[in-house]
């Protein structure tokens, strides 16, 4: 049974008035289910309405998107195999992250970089029902460092400074999902910005300016997250990432349309090298450059 006020996504998303460059990445969305093959983990904090890869893979040729990276979320816990399915229909297309315990096996491993997968994913967010322990997480991480593996940090601004010692200890790349979720109200001189800024200046951070959906107060077409998204690109223009978040789980003030998503590229970006540094050569270098070490 699908959460309760959960939202299906875009039935008929607009054609989006930007043209997206050769290799365009979506750096940022999910596969679920369909549940009756790949069921849905019992201790998720909700069940999504089934998002499955050729879905998924229609939307990206129908917004201009050639490639993309498959996230692993929460309603599917451990249990990789929905995402993996996708990423072997994709081809070298497609790129993984995934959500391990500390106990995965070095096989396990070594078969979903075979897959494609390039990174794991570690939630921070409390209301997610995020619990695994810290000393797992370093377990994890010394596991995945042979492979040349990054980590993906979903978190609140109230997360970091209990964990901003955890992050920093990593010997890896580290990807801030969705701008670490900084209250874009506040623009960008509002002290989550300024201490998301400062830990991010150190070259080892990625960030991903996606999520406008979630984080703007206004609602679409989103316009109050661009200037904090701008601020970051600035910062970090080697750096950043972009996603749509497809399809846009646990939702429930809104639908969001992903021609928007694309669009928002033109307000955030000042000029088209940004954008194809954001969507072209910043994912190839972390997700495909490195994908035979």
């Amino acid at each position: 049974m699908v959460t309760p006020g959960y939202l299906p996504f875009h039935p008929n998303p607009k054609k989006p008035d930007v043209v997206l460059p050769p290799g365009a990445c979506d750096s940022h969305c999910h596969v679920f289910g369909p549940g009756d093959r790949f069921p849905y983990s019992e201790e998720s904090s909700y069940i999504p309405v089934d998002a499955p890869k050729e879905v998924l893979f229609q939307r990206h040729r129908f917004l201009g998107i050639e490639r993309a990276v498959i996230v692993q979320a929460s309603c599917h816990g451990t249990d990789n195999t929905a995402m993996l399915d996708a990423l072997r229909a994709g081809g070298d297309a497609y790129r993984g992250v995934a959500i391990v315990s500390a106990d995965i096996s070095r096989a396990a491993l070594e078969d979903m970089h075979e897959a494609g997968v390039r990174g794991v994913r570690f939630n921070f967010v409390k209301r997610l029902k995020a619990r695994q322990p810290l000393e797992e997480r370093r377990i994890i991480v010394e596991k995945i460092a042979p492979l040349g593996w990054h980590v993906v940090i979903y978190m609140e601004p109230e997360d970091l400074p209990e964990i901003q010692d955890f992050l920093e200890e990593i010997p890896l790349p580290v990807v801030i999902d969705h701008m670490g979720r900084v209250p874009v109200e506040d623009g960008a001189d509002s002290a989550a910005f300024r201490r998301l800024a400062a830990l991010i200046a150190n070259d080892k951070y990625w960030l991903k300016v996606s999520c406008p959906e979630r984080l703007s107060k206004s609602g679409p077409p989103y316009e109050d997250v661009d200037a904090v998204a701008r601020a970051f690109i600035e910062i970090m223009p080697d750096r950043v990432l972009w996603g749509t978040d497809w399809p846009h789980p646990n939702m429930k003030s809104h639908i969001p349309d992903d021609g928007v998503l694309v669009d928002r590229l033109a307000a955030i970006c000042r000029d088209d090298a940004q954008l194809r540094a954001l969507l072209v050569h910043n994912p190839t270098g972390l997700y495909w450059s490195a994908a035979d070490r």
